[in-house]
């Protein structure tokens, strides 16, 4: 299993988060391109995830991953980018395998690989990303070993560091850049995504007294969710461009790979007026053209200047990474063993089935004639007995294998 492993990386070390962004991929239409890239390679397992500043695949596979196989692999999953930007991507991406890429897995849910050290909302992501893909059925129990572990480490981490004591999450750092600009507590807030990031930011506004929010979601149900819960109003999506009752700020975070907010429906939504807005972009790709911030009067914040901002705090932070290693550390080696008893379980599976046909052929035809003359006390006992050696002929061999396994560790 750890020989199978691999996981291509795009991550904020080497990309642009807008170009991280290009690889995004929406829910519904991994529903349609992943199995189909599955099926392709031949892959047994595959898992994809994407956050605000990654985009990973995961998958087994006993083939060789050459950059010709990885540069078709891209190009199949990506048909719309082209061959010489697929080429680009290539050649910064980040490859791991074997028991690095469960290193790695462990590293990314526990925070230490983010932007933002000790952000907490990645371990909801990558929990998420996997009952996605679990759910089309593209994972299985090689997966489901891997991020059960993986997700309690992941918890283990924030419960015995201080590695998220003090948050830099894009959702804190957004506010806090918000209130540096002293908005007034009746500012009117357009709310353009229902999704995770957004429902936390507006909370956060919420609990320190902002009351004015108008909530736009594709999904109308899942809008009016949140508006019922900030006491807003609920709009769909594609009602944005008619919307006349002016705003102050916008917080935008779709899962969409377009701009959300073209410079038409910026231009509609100031409905004349001219005072400096705030927008807060913090989707990738963003949802705001980025013509409109050049055009307009406006304080733009975005993932790559709240980048700049986490940087400041990233120091206090590192301190606590060689304490969340050693937790690593140790998760690492009880996940090896265990793998080793999940293969134990697999490669004996089919031992209660071989036990059971033995009983069978040695009562219905080994000694058939034998067990008929017995009289019905006798057949009982016999019975027991047969029944009480098939139970320990299962478990023992399974108990004494294991015990091999973890002795030789």
């Amino acid at each position: 299993m750890l020989a199978e492993l691999h996981t291509i990386a795009f991550t904020h070390r080497r990309f642009e988060v807008g170009k991280i962004g290009a690889l995004h991929i929406e829910v519904d239409d991994q529903l349609v391109r992943l199995p189909k890239v599955k099926a392709k390679f031949k892959l047994p397992e595959l898992l994809f995830i994407s956050t605000c500043n990654r985009v990973e695949i995961s998958f087994f596979a006993t083939d060789e991953i050459t950059n010709s196989w990885l540069f078709d692999f891209l190009q199949a999953l990506y048909p719309s980018i082209a061959s010489s930007t697929i080429t680009d991507y290539l050649i910064n991406l980040e490859l791991y395998k074997d028991e690095k890429a469960i290193e790695h897995a462990f590293s990314v849910a526990s925070s230490i690989d983010s932007m933002i050290v000790g952000e907490r909302e990645i371990i909801t992501q990558v929990r998420t990303s996997y009952e996605h893909c679990r759910k089309a059925g593209l994972t299985g129990d090689r997966f489901r070993l891997l991020m059960k572990h993986v997700i309690e480490t992941a918890k283990k981490v924030y419960t015995e560091t201080s590695i998220a004591t003090k948050p830099v999450s894009v959702v804190s750092l957004a506010y806090q850049h918000l209130k540096r600009l002293n908005i007034g507590l009746d500012a009117r807030i357009l709310v353009i995504g229902a999704g995770v990031t957004n429902t936390t930011m507006c909370r956060y506004l919420k609990k320190h007294g902002f009351k004015n929010f108008a909530v736009f979601n594709r999904t109308v149900a899942k809008g009016q969710l949140l508006a019922d819960e900030l006491k807003g109003v609920s709009h769909r999506l594609e009602d944005l461009i008619n919307y006349k009752a002016g705003f102050d700020v916008i917080i935008s975070c779709t899962g969409t790979d377009f701009h959300v907010i073209s410079p038409e429906i910026y231009q509609s939504l100031l409905n004349g007026e001219d005072d400096k807005k705030i927008v807060i972009d913090i989707a990738i790709p963003q949802d705001l053209n980025p013509i409109i911030a050049e055009n307009h009067s406006l304080t733009h914040i975005s993932v790559d200047v709240l980048q700049k901002i986490s940087n400041q705090n990233l120091k206090e932070r590192t301190k606590e990474v060689d304490h969340v290693m050693q937790i690593i550390e140790l998760a690492l080696i009880d996940f090896r063993t265990k793998v080793k008893e999940r293969d134990v379980e697999v490669a004996m599976k089919s031992v209660p089935k071989q036990v059971k046909e033995i009983k069978a052929t040695a009562i219905n035809d080994v000694f058939k004639t034998e067990i008929e003359n017995m009289d019905e006390q006798s057949r009982e006992v016999l019975e027991k007995v047969i029944g009480y050696m098939e139970k320990k002929y299962i478990s023992g061999p399974m108990k004494l294998a294991k015990k091999i396994i973890l002795d030789n560790v």
